[in-house]
C-alpha cells in the first residue's frame, strides 16, 4: 500500500515539479526559432553555393546559436553578424553536431575556416583577425562544397565589398 501511495503522489506532483523546466525550455526554443532566415551565397572558384541561414541578431540568439540541434541540412546554417568588425572566439558548448565556422572579413571575403569543430567542448575557436560575421554550417560542408579562404560571402545586411 505504501508503494502505491508513493507512486500516486509522485505521479500527481511530477507535472508541478517539471512544468517550470519544460516551460523554460520551450521559451528558449521559441526564442531560437524566432531568428530571421535569409538567403546567403558564397562565390567559390567552383561556382556559387547557396544557403538559407538563421540570423543570430540578438544577444539571446547569439548565446544559443546552434546548441541542442541534432542535425543541420547541407544548405542551412546560422550567421552571427558583428558590428563593428572585431576578433571573434566561439566554442561548442551544448552543440551536439560538428560545425564548420567560416569567419568573414569586413570586405565579405572568408578569412579562415575552422572545419569540423568538435561538439560539446569548451575549446576556443578563434577568428585570427577582426571579422564582421561568423557563418556556421554543417561540419565538413565547406570542403564538400569547395568553399575556401578568400571566397566572397553575401547576405542581406552583410558586407557589399
Amino acid at each position: 500500500m505504501n508503494r502505491l501511495l508513493l507512486f500516486v503522489t509522485a505521479a500527481l506532483l511530477a507535472p508541478v515539479v517539471l512544468a517550470p523546466s519544460v516551460i523554460a525550455r520551450a521559451r528558449q526554443t521559441a526564442g531560437a526559432q524566432a531568428a530571421d532566415i535569409v538567403p546567403l551565397s558564397i562565390a567559390t572558384r567552383h561556382g556559387r553555393r547557396n544557403f538559407r541561414v538563421e540570423v543570430a541578431a540578438t544577444p539571446a540568439q547569439q548565446e544559443r546559436g546552434l546548441m541542442f540541434r541534432t542535425s543541420l541540412a547541407p544548405d542551412a546554417g546560422m550567421i552571427f553578424p558583428m558590428s563593428p568588425a572585431r576578433p571573434a572566439t566561439f566554442w561548442m558548448k551544448n552543440t551536439l553536431i560538428p560545425l564548420d565556422m567560416i569567419f568573414v572579413r569586413e570586405n565579405g571575403t572568408i578569412a579562415r575556416i575552422a572545419a569540423n569543430t568538435r561538439p560539446e567542448t569548451l575549446d576556443l575557436v578563434d577568428s585570427g583577425e577582426p571579422v564582421v560575421a561568423v557563418l556556421e554550417i554543417a561540419g565538413g560542408g565547406a570542403a564538400k562544397q569547395g568553399i575556401a579562404a578568400g571566397d566572397r560571402v553575401r547576405w542581406p545586411g552583410g558586407p557589399t565589398g
